[in-house]
């Protein structure tokens, strides 16, 4: 009996052995679901900052101000440098589109920009 007790505890100690290789397999898939769970973050996160900075331009283009300023005030520091905001100004209204940067945590990946537009009547 104490052989057959012997062949258990090595089948015991080998299959351990292979479930921590093939969690060690799995880890690669995770990092990977992970950085795509924050980059698809950073896209939203700029998408709602390109919104912000597209009302801010229109109410100060309707008022008469500078709505590139506006939008670079309206939005967070790091996309600042990279938002651009031209009016449009048609009739009595006038129409601002924001284009945001996306923000990408793979160093060399260009993800584009992200567009909102937004329009205000003149008050001025």
């Amino acid at each position: 009996m104490p052989h057959a007790r012997t062949t258990t505890s090595r089948r015991r100690h080998r299959d351990r052995g292979q479930v921590a290789i093939e969690y060690l397999g799995f880890i690669p898939v995770l990092m990977l679901v992970a950085v795509a769970v924050v980059q698809i973050g950073l896209v939203a996160y700029a998408a709602q900052q390109a919104g912000t900075a597209a009302r801010a331009g229109a109410r100060a283009a309707s008022l008469g101000q500078d709505a590139g300023q506006a939008c670079a005030r309206a939005v967070s520091n790091g996309l600042a440098g990279g938002t651009s905001c031209p009016a449009a100004y048609g009739g009595s209204e006038v129409t601002v589109t924001a284009a945001v940067p996306i923000p990408s945590i793979v160093p060399g990946w260009n993800l584009g920009q992200v567009r909102k537009t937004a329009t205000m009547p003149l008050d001025h």
